[in-house]
């Protein structure tokens, strides 16, 4: 006999970091959510001026990264994948908002070898290519979002983007607080 899975009971667990999402979270997603509709009250089309972004790996060993994999049960799997400690990748920023598609921006260094995101080649990739991209789009009123990543959260990396957006920024302890483990608020998750 199959036996169905009661919604009413179960956790969400991020399958790649072993998390569930903490008791806290819920107000702070439910505050975001409500900052959202609030905008869009008093400006219709609102969620259209949001610039989501989001970076992404791409393992050349066949490994699929899935940290936003969602595993529903009624208890924590504990779900482990074995990966090597130092594989090759690639990893890709983009950002996406209802004008289009920015990027993707792919991280390497100055010979051409691909490179993980630090706070000053995230803040390059913001220099040299994120803000004169936005100088070719209509981008007067947007909202940036970024997630908790430590290096968009240093403090030259927001310095940089207060520059270009002022108070219209979305991130960790920002203007607008993005809650923790909020993947799913962010449609580069299902979209792109």
């Amino acid at each position: 006999m199959d036996r169905q899975l009661n919604p009413a009971c179960c956790q969400v667990s991020y399958s790649h970091f072993g998390l569930a999402i903490h008791q806290n979270d819920h107000q702070a997603r439910r505050r975001f959510v409500e900052w959202a509709q609030n905008g869009i009250a008093v400006v219709p089309d609102f969620h259209k001026r949001i610039l989501f972004s989001d970076e992404a790996h791409f393992w050349f060993n066949g490994y699929v990264n899935k940290p936003n994999c969602r595993i529903w049960c009624e208890a924590n799997p504990q779900v482990y994948v074995e990966t090597p400690l130092h594989p090759e990748k690639l990893t890709v920023w983009c950002a996406l908002w209802a004008g289009g598609i920015i990027g993707p921006y792919f991280f390497k260094n100055d010979e051409g070898h691909n490179v993980t995101v630090n706070g000053d080649r995230y803040r390059a990739m913001i220099t040299i290519f994120f803000i004169p991209e936005l100088n070719n789009h209509d981008a007067q009123e947007l909202w940036f979002q970024q997630d908790v990543a430590t290096c968009h959260t240093a403090r030259a990396t927001i310095d940089l983007l207060k520059d270009t957006f002022g108070d219209r920024l979305i991130l960790r302890f920002g203007p607008v607080n993005w809650p923790p483990r909020s993947c799913d608020l962010t449609p580069l998750d299902y979209f792109l």
